[in-house]
């Protein structure tokens, strides 16, 4: 964590302890360090942590990487005592301020689409119970059975190399008791705009989302902002719009770009400008693709951006195709890639909030490590091709450190320093 974030130590994004100063035993830094083990090790349950990190190394090990000097290792309700009266927005200055160093860093600066930085926006099951867990709950009904369940909305920094690191998350919950609908996605992103613009001010961004966004507000709040986005265009979504568009794309022959890429794939271009969907107005791009010995797939995007000839390329296939990231390296990984997603680490509502950020911090050092040259500098190979990738790390790096203390220079901000880990383009 050092070598990525030398400054890391949770505290200095200014966390306010809830607890009473006079009965804290466990800092906060150690139990939010314990509370990333969790993850990181990929212990699949908060109740693993008795059992898992229970040795003198690795007591030495959470102490040199949060700061702190504790007896013993912390019980998980303990953990979880702090998880429930901890506000989720402390938390989150952690995550928004690993992702304002690594553009201060620059090292995301080759994934940038002509000057914008990637954030793909989605939603995904979180929690599902077969009774109320909280007044929060969304309800659906499956015949005579009611589910009780718990979505979120995801906004994920997306690179070309495969990472999908969260920026921030809107939680879909019923908090109006009064309401006549339920929350909802849509009604999720104007609020996580709304949080993101305030984050990130100044930083140039384009939003790279589903067909469901692909609404006059949600434009607006793009043109408002001066983002810019990539949305899919399907003909369900917007049958008028769509018919309008393929009318405008046949009186438009010279709109049109044919592309031989790598390995065979043939790619042909078409765009229409100016496409009205309410008051705003979207550019059109469709690419057919055909790899070698295949089926020819079709992708249709509306995007403000400026298309074309010398734009089609980029924007297809270093902008619209990158919104898969967040399915695959996102929700896909992190459900089925031993971080448990879908499990309920706790019932308490504020607890779960905070315990999906910390897996979302988790994730984002994961795909640092892996997507690094550190271990192709020290070990010869990547993670993936030493490890089969960071699932396969995880038991390693736990026997590692329940038996290995690391060395306590190692993780001075000078030592950090004294060199650099890249990206791995080989």
């Amino acid at each position: 964590m050092a070598h990525f974030f030398p400054e890391w130590k949770p505290w200095l994004w200014g966390i306010a302890d809830p607890r009473d100063p006079l009965r804290i035993v466990y800092p906060l830094p150690f139990l939010v360090t314990e509370g990333l083990a969790l993850f990181l090790l990929k212990l699949g349950a908060r109740r693993q942590i008795r059992f898992a990190l229970r040795t003198a190394a690795m007591l030495v090990n959470l102490n040199r990487l949060a700061g702190t000097g504790v007896e013993s290792l912390a019980h998980p309700d303990t953990l979880e005592y702090l998880l429930k009266k901890l506000p989720p927005a402390e938390l989150d200055r952690v995550r928004v301020g690993m992702v304002r160093r690594l553009v201060r860093m620059r090292c995301l600066d080759r994934y940038r689409l002509f000057g914008q930085i990637l954030v793909a926006i989605d939603g995904t099951g979180h929690l599902v119970f077969s009774d109320r867990h909280c007044e929060s709950c969304l309800t659906q009904k499956q015949g005579k059975q009611t589910l009780y369940y718990h979505m979120v909305l995801e906004a994920k920094l997306v690179t070309s190399n495969g990472m999908a690191i969260s920026v921030l998350t809107e939680f879909i919950e019923n908090t109006d008791p009064g309401a006549e609908k339920q929350d909802c996605e849509l009604k999720a992103c104007y609020r996580l705009t709304e949080r993101l613009k305030a984050a990130f001010p100044q930083l140039p961004l384009c939003l790279l989302a589903d067909g469901l966004y692909l609404s006059e507000p949600v434009l607006k709040i793009c043109r408002e902002n001066r983002w810019g986005y990539i949305a899919t265009f399907k003909e369900g979504h917007l049958p008028e719009r769509w018919r309008e568009y393929e009318a405008l794309r046949e009186l438009s022959p010279e709109n049109r770009r044919v592309w031989e890429g790598p390995k065979g794939i043939h790619q042909e271009f078409a765009w229409v400008s100016g496409l009205e969907i309410g008051k705003e107005r979207t550019n059109v791009l469709e690419c057919r693709e055909t790899p070698a010995d295949a089926q020819t797939t079709r992708f249709v995007w509306g995007t403000n951006l400026d298309v074309k000839a010398s734009t089609v390329v980029s924007l297809a296939n270093r902008g619209g195709r990158l919104r898969w990231k967040i399915e695959n390296e996102g929700f896909k990984e992190q459900k089925r890639g031993g971080y448990n997603l879908e499990h309920a680490y706790s019932r308490h509502s504020e607890a779960a909030k905070n315990y999906y950020i910390l897996l979302q911090l988790a994730r984002a050092l994961d795909q640092l490590l892996e997507k690094g040259d550190l271990f192709r500098k020290v070990m010869g190979g990547t993670v993936a091709v030493v490890f089969g990738g960071v699932r396969g790390l995880a038991p390693y790096l736990r026997e590692s450190l329940r038996y290995w203390r690391i060395p306590e220079e190692a993780l001075q901000p000078e030592s950090a320093r004294s060199f650099q880990i890249r990206f791995d383009t080989s």
